[in-house]
């Protein structure tokens, strides 16, 4: 990735989220926690799925995926947010600025339309039962995922490589705790607006195409759900797809909020970054395991296993 001249600027300053000293060590604590227990949760959503072969299941599959996507996002910003809140002088150089912008692009473009194929595997699941095996299929469900990975990058090279070209002469500034594609705007002093219609351009057929995906595949789940007759066929069929949605809707709620709102660098900016890419990342793990009887099943078999060997 060839970056462009940025020989007047060399380094940005991270405003982060306060400029107190005590509220910093404060959320220094509080956000290495979150860290660390984002990093434990998915670690383990991904090993316990790979050793138990009860979950090697075409939803386990995407759901192993989404636990590495969770742990990359993550760690492109926290541990960048928690250096700086120990720091005096909070800068980030206009290289490792693009680097974090092109792996945020990455890892939250692909998994929104891993979200979508997640949305998908319980349509199929629960609307036609019976075509399951044949639907989601092995090479289909490896081929689902790698090709949400691909449009991923795809998204990624058509936004990032014109910001590389940016000049920034002036402000160097950054109101956030990360560099963020619409917080970078703000600084160029180079004309930007080829910029703008470019990911506008991508990210609404993106978000466009990924959201009424899932709301397609939910309105006919939904459908299906109170067509049910049963009780306890009912809610069973929910307790499938509840974590899922729980998971969409925070994810692409915080992440469109975030994008298509003015960005200013005002505090509600703050806290739709937060919960994007470090809360949810937290969250989905905790959010799989403790509503899913078979990954707590699958976990207490795993650990039997290795405490046997004690």
């Amino acid at each position: 990735m060839a970056l462009g001249n940025h020989s007047t600027i060399m380094e940005f300053i991270l405003l982060g989220l306060s400029s107190d000293p005590h509220v910093q060590a404060l959320l220094f604590v509080l956000f290495l926690l979150v860290y660390l227990l984002t990093l434990t949760g998915n670690m383990t959503m991904m090993l316990v799925i790979g050793a138990d072969s009860h979950l090697h299941t075409p939803m386990y599959y995407f759901l192993s995926h989404l636990s590495f996507l969770d742990l990359c996002f993550s760690s492109v910003t926290v541990p960048k947010m928690l250096e700086n809140l120990l720091a005096k002088r909070k800068t980030i150089s206009v290289e490792s600025c693009l680097a974090q912008v092109f792996f945020v692009f990455i890892t939250a473009g692909t998994e929104a339309y891993l979200l979508s194929v997640m949305a998908y595997d319980r349509y199929v699941a629960i609307c036609q039962p019976l075509l399951y095996d044949q639907v989601m299929s092995k090479q289909r469900y490896v081929l689902l995922v790698w090709g949400s990975w691909s449009l991923g990058i795809l998204n990624t090279l058509i936004n990032v490589p014109l910001a590389t070209k940016m000049d920034f002469c002036d402000t160097h500034i950054i109101p956030h705790y990360s560099c963020e594609l619409p917080s970078l705007f703000l600084l160029s002093c180079s004309d930007v607006s080829t910029n703008l219609i470019v990911m506008f351009c991508s990210l609404i057929p993106h978000g466009l195409v990924t959201s009424l995906s899932i709301l397609f595949s939910y309105a006919c789940i939904i459908s299906t759900i109170l067509s049910i007759t049963s009780t306890s066929g009912r809610s069973k069929a929910f307790s499938t797809c509840s974590s899922h949605l729980t998971t969409v809707i925070l994810f692409y709620g915080s992440g469109f909020l975030r994008y298509f709102m003015p960005t200013s660098g005002s505090s509600l900016e703050l806290v739709f970054s937060v919960l994007y890419s470090v809360v949810i990342p937290m969250l989905n793990p905790l959010i799989y395991s403790l509503r899913n009887k078979e990954v707590k099943a699958a976990l207490q078999r795993t650990l039997g296993k290795h405490l046997q060997c004690f």
